[in-house]
């Protein structure tokens, strides 16, 4: 058990319940905004969502909150330059909610060039090779500096297909340097002005007894939310659900619950059946990007010859999330060019369509049939078109 409190700021109000199923709506208010849950949160690694302009997040995707990341951040364009700024918010422009992650995924992404010890992790660019050192103390003090509204304590993010002996040692060392983060959180002021509240990371990889004892020792802190982390990275599909159940019976009912990386539509709607409140994934704009768009009537491959000739709307249902000037065989072109274009279109279409489904959600969990919705939409949404 931790002996730690987190000093909490940040206020949650559930307004609707599922009676079929664990699923929420909620509010959280922050000093930037508030957000309406279930959430999805577009990544922007490096101050930016990639191919994606700001109105555009604003104005097209009406996105709520957006995610930077603590480890591409901090090397590029470095604290020094955000200090300046005033904070991430100034430098780039959003005025509306911000969530950093704690690196430790990144690091984990490092394994041949990190070490770890009791004291942090000690790792090496990949932009040019120099070697940092991540210690729970100094996240804690690069988040204060990028400025986001909800922060992430230091964890070391579990490979999916470890061995129990190695996700307990893991587990060991994430919940030493939690209780670190949460004495330096509470020791330090937020940088800007404005109130920063600090989510630990409940780990314990595909353990039952580890993720609990993990969901435990976090709820025990009294945070104002708690991150579900080192899930979707190579465990089955089952077996990360299993997890979320495990640990969402156990984490406190009225504080959101923040399932990190995830995921596909479908992942987002069967977490959030499970209790899950909080998703971000590089999925929706990696795979735009690559030619990949999510529609209501499942993935489109806009690269396939078939589309070339095609002239409806890329989604017959686009009119609800997104603008329908584009066609397939418009979009198809774009990319067998080459064109930029085609990448930002792409992007944006499936950003829209992931914040189109959680409003969707949101509707039908206040009407009372969010259960039988999502059985008739999951296969649909499975489908490759």
């Amino acid at each position: 058990m931790l002996s730690l409190q987190l000093i909490c700021k940040m206020d949650f109000k559930i307004k609707y319940t599922d009676k079929a199923s664990n699923a929420r709506t909620g509010v959280i208010t922050t000093d930037h905004g508030c957000i309406e849950t279930p959430v999805f949160m577009p990544v922007g690694t490096q101050a930016t969502v990639k191919a994606v302009h700001m109105t555009e997040l604003l104005d097209d995707i009406n996105a709520q909150i957006i995610l930077g990341n603590t480890y591409h951040l901090y090397l590029r364009p470095g604290l020094d330059i955000l200090e300046k700024a005033g904070g991430l918010h100034r430098f780039n422009g959003w005025r509306r909610p911000m969530l950093t992650d704690s690196g430790g995924f990144q690091v984990f992404s490092l394994a041949e060039n990190r070490k770890l010890s009791d004291d942090g992790a000690e790792f090496r660019s990949h932009i040019d090779g120099s070697k940092h050192f991540f210690s729970p103390e100094k996240v804690m003090d690069i988040q204060r500096t990028i400025g986001a509204d909800i922060i992430m304590a230091f964890d070391e993010c579990c490979p999916g297909d470890a061995d129990y002996s190695y996700a307990k040692k893991s587990l060991a060392l994430t919940e030493s340097w939690l209780s670190r983060c949460v004495e330096r959180f509470n020791n330090t002021d937020a940088a800007y002005g404005y109130n920063q509240s600090l989510f630990p990371i409940v780990q314990g990889c595909v353990y039952p007894d580890l993720r609990r004892q993990a969901a435990e020792n976090a709820a025990d802190i009294g945070a104002d939310g708690y991150a579900i982390g080192g899930l979707a990275v190579g465990e089955p599909t089952e077996k990360m659900y299993e997890m979320v159940e495990i640990v969402n019976e156990i984490l406190p009912n009225d504080k959101p619950r923040y399932l990190m990386g995830v995921g596909s539509p479908v992942n987002l709607l069967e977490a959030i059946a499970r209790g899950v409140d909080m998703f971000d994934c590089i999925m929706p704009t990696r795979n735009g990007r690559n030619g990949q768009l999510f529609t209501i009537n499942g993935t489109i491959n806009m690269r396939n010859r078939k589309w070339a000739d095609d002239f409806s709307p890329i989604d017959e249902n686009a009119a609800s999330f997104v603008d329908t000037t584009y066609s397939k065989a418009y979009l198809h072109h774009l990319f067998k060019a080459g064109e930029i274009l085609a990448l930002q279109i792409a992007s944006i279409h499936n950003l829209a369509f992931y914040l189109w489904l959680m409003k969707e959600v949101r509707s039908h969990i206040a009407e009372g049939d969010f259960s039988s919705w999502k059985r008739s939409i999951i296969p649909r949404l499975n489908k490759r078109v």
